[in-house]
């Protein structure tokens, strides 16, 4: 399934990421989020993040998230 987000371009500048990493550091910070509420297990946030597993638990903390 595909999802376009209409971003405005302020938000962008403020994330001072390059455009074209925008929509693996939304997906990554969603899958962090959901997994943070419960609502997604480990397995299915990183594969929302498009990372595996591993990748997904060690990133967590740079979220804040334990």
């Amino acid at each position: 399934m595909t999802i376009e987000l209409d971003i405005p371009k302020e938000s962008l500048l403020a994330l001072k990421v390059p455009h074209d990493q925008v929509g693996d550091m939304l997906r990554m910070a969603a899958a962090v989020k959901l997994f943070e509420l419960g609502q997604l297990s480990s397995g299915a946030a990183a594969r929302l993040a498009g990372v595996p597993r591993t990748v997904f638990l060690s990133r967590l903390a740079d979220y804040g998230v334990d």
